[in-house]
């Protein structure tokens, strides 16, 4: 396959689902039962953030074991950390912010980024580097639906869709989904720290199912 081809299949699986699962992990020996358990939930992809010291052995073990999964790496802020992780092979990038030199490292590689913006700058800036799908952060604390309603409505003829992320809860989810410009939804409360912590992985899939039946209401 080659790589444009392989790039367009990723951002096509990046889309087929109304929900990211955003993922902190503290210990990389979670990293395969918590990915098993979002697959029995319905989820074939994980974004884990490069948050913890943990993050990267936990990538490459995910990687490693589940190929049929989409993973991807969360909150890139460095070259280093952009470089490690197209070293792994990660299946897309996530970002909190528009890093141009970010960007430019992942579209070399054939892998889709996604940069967060939150501004009508940054969204065009992010567009100009040849970015389609943001990430929209922090989504509650910036105004929730109805400040990125106001904020995407400039930019539809550009096929430009977001992702919001941070804030987003199953209570919530529905309102930003109705959205036309929303592909989907970032959410950490798929599997919480404290839920990864004591390995509460049938609690992981049931909310995974819960969280999916009620997107699905919206996007069928």
């Amino acid at each position: 396959m080659s790589e444009m081809s392989e790039a367009s299949e990723r951002l096509a699986g990046l889309t087929r689902h109304p929900i990211l699962p955003v993922i902190v992990i503290d210990d990389a020996d979670d990293a395969e039962p918590l990915a098993e358990a979002l697959l029995a939930g319905g989820l074939d992809l994980i974004e884990v953030t490069l948050r913890t010291p943990a993050a990267l052995a936990a990538l490459e073990r995910i990687l490693r074991r589940f190929p049929e999964m989409l993973v991807g790496a969360g909150t890139v802020v460095t070259r280093e950390q952009a470089e490690r992780c197209l070293d792994l092979g990660v299946s897309f990038g996530v970002a909190p912010g528009f890093n141009p030199e970010t960007v430019r490292l992942f579209q070399q590689a054939g892998v889709p980024f996604l940069p967060g913006v939150l501004t009508p700058s940054e969204i065009e800036a992010a567009y100009g580097q040849g970015c389609t799908l943001l990430k929209f952060f922090p989504a509650e604390a910036a105004g929730g639906p109805k400040m990125l309603k106001a904020l995407a409505g400039p930019y539809g003829s550009l096929g430009i869709r977001f992702c919001p992320t941070g804030g987003v809860t199953l209570d919530n989810l529905k309102e930003y989904l109705s959205l036309p410009q929303v592909f989907a939804v970032g959410g950490s409360w798929l599997a919480s720290q404290r839920q990864i912590a004591e390995k509460q992985w049938d609690a992981v899939t049931e909310q995974t199912r819960e969280a999916l039946s009620r997107a699905r209401e919206v996007s069928p």
